[in-house]
């Protein structure tokens, strides 16, 4: 069996029926146990008190944020190697989620950064890559609805998506690039003294999963309504045609 077989969209509609309530299934086990136990069962912090607990949002939120990106270059290179239209579908299925979690991971960084810098916002090197994210993000869903040629707007986009990486990976390792700027650095690390407490850790794992197993739901569930989309479009060209 080649995994190519489930870039065809019959087979990737039945495969993603079969996963899709189990993998929503985990999703709600794990956001409603991290996210209960984030918020009510831990601690306030020594030096940010309460403000901490933002982190069981800010930080899976941003982490997807990144990878969603990244799931789209791949998606994107698959296009432009394969031609597999589901790999297409797929990218522009995970555009607006990315999107999303853009947007929570810029506002509740700012939530949680008033009060720790004495201010919303910061021309930070990481903040400023990921707001180039976010920007690049609206890009990529403006030139899909721009351009009415499925094909060519799976080529363009899936281009802008590999220029757009570079913001994605800059968001991801800006801190150890620049020593300067506000942001703090990474909350889940191997370094055990740049790792957070234990206490906050294992909360966080679960939002994470959480994070991406609605990410991984969502995105099958909008790949399926742009395969559904892109069948009614052919059928409507086929009966104009008739």
């Amino acid at each position: 069996m080649s995994i190519w077989e489930y870039a065809n969209p019959k087979r990737f509609m039945t495969t993603s029926a079969a996963i899709l309530p189990w993998v929503s299934a985990l999703t709600v086990i794990c956001l409603a146990t991290g996210l209960i136990w984030g918020f009510f069962f831990t601690p306030d912090d020594y030096k940010q008190g309460s403000t901490v607990k933002i982190i069981y949002l800010h930080v899976p939120a941003a982490l997807m944020a990144i990878n969603a990106w990244m799931m789209m270059l791949v998606t994107s290179l698959i296009w432009l190697i394969r031609r597999h239209h589901v790999s297409a579908l797929a990218a522009k299925a995970a555009a607006p989620i990315g999107l999303t979690f853009t947007l929570v991971a810029l506002v509740t960084g700012a939530v949680w950064g008033q009060p720790m810098w004495g201010t919303w916002w910061a021309w930070d090197p990481r903040l400023t890559s990921f707001l180039i994210l976010g920007l690049f993000y609206l890009g990529y869903i403006a030139l899909w609805q721009a351009i009415d040629t499925p094909d060519t707007a799976a080529d363009l986009t899936s281009v802008l998506c590999l220029v757009g990486s570079v913001f994605a990976l800059l968001s991801r390792y800006a801190v150890n690039f620049w020593n300067q700027g506000l942001h703090q650095g990474a909350s889940l690390s191997l370094d055990k003294e740049e790792n957070v407490s234990d206490v906050f850790y294992f909360p966080l794992l679960l939002c994470i999963a959480g994070f991406v197993a609605l990410f991984v739901t969502l995105v099958l569930l909008r790949t399926r309504t742009e395969i559904r989309v892109r069948r009614v479009q052919a059928l409507l060209a086929r009966d104009r045609m008739a």
